[in-house]
C-alpha cells in the first residue's frame, strides 16, 4: 500500500531535489560568470531556484507571493527585478 505524503512534505521533497540539482549542475557559478549578481538582499541562485521549484510544483508566481503561506518566499519586487 502506497503511503499518501502531505503536501508540505513533497513541496520540501521537491526544494531539496531541486537546491542539490543547482548545487551539482554549478549553476550559481554559472549565473556569476554570466554577469548576474545583486547588491543586497536574495542572492540570485535562490531566485532561479524559487521560481525554477514553482514551476515544477506546477504554482502560481503571483498567487505564491501575495499569500503568507510560504515564509521563505523572496519579495515581490526581488522577484520582479
Amino acid at each position: 500500500m502506497a503511503t499518501i505524503l502531505p503536501e508540505n512534505q513533497i513541496n520540501q521533497e521537491l526544494n531539496s531535489s531541486v537546491h542539490q540539482f543547482f548545487r551539482n549542475q554549478k549553476l550559481g557559478t554559472l549565473l556569476n560568470q554570466s554577469n548576474i549578481r545583486k547588491e543586497a538582499g536574495i542572492s540570485p541562485v535562490m531566485l532561479v531556484q524559487f521560481i525554477f521549484s514553482l514551476v515544477l510544483q506546477k504554482k502560481n508566481l503571483y498567487r505564491t507571493l501575495e499569500s503568507a503561506r510560504e515564509p521563505e518566499a523572496p519579495a515581490k519586487d526581488a522577484v520582479y527585478r
